[in-house]
């Protein structure tokens, strides 16, 4: 039995690892998957990782790369993940859909255009309405070189190219996914984490 720790990515909570925990509790592992302060704008990243508990395995999606190198963990896995240290770069016309608050949060105005900008699949498209703000977080620093990247070949978020190039420095997975895929192939995401839990 291992233990897993999900943490989402931006504007998301726990639940958008609903599946993949599923999955991965089916086979009697531990899963963790915390909701992080993301609304809080006095939030660091040493606030978000202080609510991921240690763990065999920590699980970065998007976002969360910057997260999960302060996470004590036996391995760590990003999935198209920003990672710190290293500008990101985008799919162009990627955000055109949001806009900021008062508090410089980032955030959808329509659910239905985070579904489409975040590749939902249609079936779980309403999820979208669970998103949160955003509030900005600075770049951590120096990068990691330890763990897997997988990366995911058809995101339309982050550039899988930028990807590719990243995972040079990790061992390397592709998943023939787009930028949610715990959201659209759970079962190949826990099957793939299962294998590098092993």
């Amino acid at each position: 039995m291992a233990t897993y720790s999900l943490v989402h990515g931006a504007w998301h909570g726990g639940w958008a690892w609903d599946f993949v925990r599923a999955e991965l509790e089916s086979h009697g592992h531990v899963v963790h998957a915390p909701d992080l302060p993301c609304e809080d704008v006095n939030a660091g990243l040493d606030d978000y990782a202080a609510l991921v508990p240690p763990c065999d395995v920590v699980v970065g999606h998007s976002f969360a790369g910057y997260t999960i190198p302060r996470v004590t963990a036996a391995m760590r896995v990003y999935v198209c993940a920003l990672v710190p240290g290293v500008p990101t770069e985008f799919v162009p016309g990627f955000g055109d859909a949001r806009t900021r608050d008062e508090l410089e949060r980032s955030y959808y105005p329509d659910w239905r255009d985070a579904a489409r900008e975040l590749q939902y699949p249609t079936e779980h498209a309403t999820l979208a309405q669970l998103l949160r703000r955003q509030a900005r977080i600075d770049d951590p620093g120096a990068g990691p070189t330890d763990g897997v990247y997988v990366v995911c070949t058809r995101d339309a978020c982050v550039s899988p190219s930028w990807q590719r190039d990243i995972a040079s420095r990790f061992a390397r997975v592709d998943l023939d996914a787009g930028h949610t895929p715990m959201l659209t192939h759970p079962r190949e995401l826990a099957e793939l984490l299962l294998r590098v839990e092993h």
